[in-house]
């Protein structure tokens, strides 16, 4: 069993309130800020590596992003990856869902044969959910979103319990597959010290455009169909203040300053 898992590292989110926009180009400047794997990305991977502990077979981790993501790709290696390609050049940057997933297609195809993609249902920092969906079209294979179990059957096929608005449904398909799972299906393993010390001896493949062949008028933000028309940081216009002392005191204070306000009649 081949499993591909694609992961998107993304920047952490305690540091999102510092994240300083392009004005050029509307992308978010990610410079200086650490980057982490996100839950469902981590399930997707701890999915992956239970299927190849329980059938046999290989894991390889897909990732596009900056070089500067090299770090936590081995956190994917420190799991049990048996192998991580990081996609990065410069041409990619910028790019919308369909132009990330027509390079992660082009890579997929380029490692040869497989039977099964994993994907998280969406990234925390965008959230689309269309990055599965469209690996699955430019691969021409069948996908499921939102899986929450995954049965391997005999003859090639899968069944899968994905969620829905009311519940859940049961489906099966051929393989090979696209699979986007959703936030329940597992609990990722903890990553040890020491783990990700040995992870860091290991090399992670860096292919770029060249390397990948694919047309450059389909990647990065010239190949991006979704522009963003316009961004600005919304003006603050209400203020909070702190009131002191004791509770009867700040509450006569409150009062007075609701009376004063108009908001509550004298």
């Amino acid at each position: 069993m081949k499993i591909v898992v694609c992961v998107k590292p993304i920047p952490d989110p305690s540091y999102w309130a510092r994240l300083p926009l392009d004005p050029k180009t509307h992308t978010l400047r990610r410079e200086g800020i650490p980057n982490v794997l996100g839950l469902l990305d981590k399930c997707a991977l701890e999915e992956a590596l239970r299927i190849r502990d329980s059938c046999g077979g290989k894991v390889t981790v897909v990732s596009m992003a900056p070089l500067s993501t090299l770090g936590t790709l081995y956190q994917t290696l420190a799991m049990g990856a048996d192998e991580v390609v990081l996609l990065s050049d410069r041409c990619f940057a910028g790019a919308d869902t369909l132009a990330t997933s027509y390079v992660l297609a082009t890579a997929i195809k380029k490692l040869g044969q497989y039977h099964l993609v994993l994907c998280g249902d969406k990234s925390l920092d965008v959230g689309t959910g269309q990055v599965a969906p469209q690996v699955a079209e430019f691969l021409a294979i069948p996908h499921v979103c939102h899986v929450l179990k995954i049965d391997l059957l005999d003859g090639g096929r899968v069944r899968v319990k994905a969620k829905t608005d009311d519940g859940h449904i049961i489906l099966e398909t051929d393989l090979p597959a696209v699979l986007a799972v959703h936030r329940g299906i597992n609990q990722p393993r903890l990553v040890s010290l020491m783990g990700l010390v040995a992870a860091r001896e290991r090399e992670i493949k860096v292919w770029g455009a060249s390397d990948l062949e694919v047309d450059p008028a389909r990647v990065g933000l010239v190949g991006s169909p979704t522009q963003v028309a316009q961004v600005f940081a919304p003006q603050r216009r209400r203020r909070g203040e702190l009131l002191q002392g004791e509770a009867e005191e700040m509450v006569r204070s409150l009062m007075a300053r609701l009376e004063q306000a108009g908001v509550m009649p004298t």
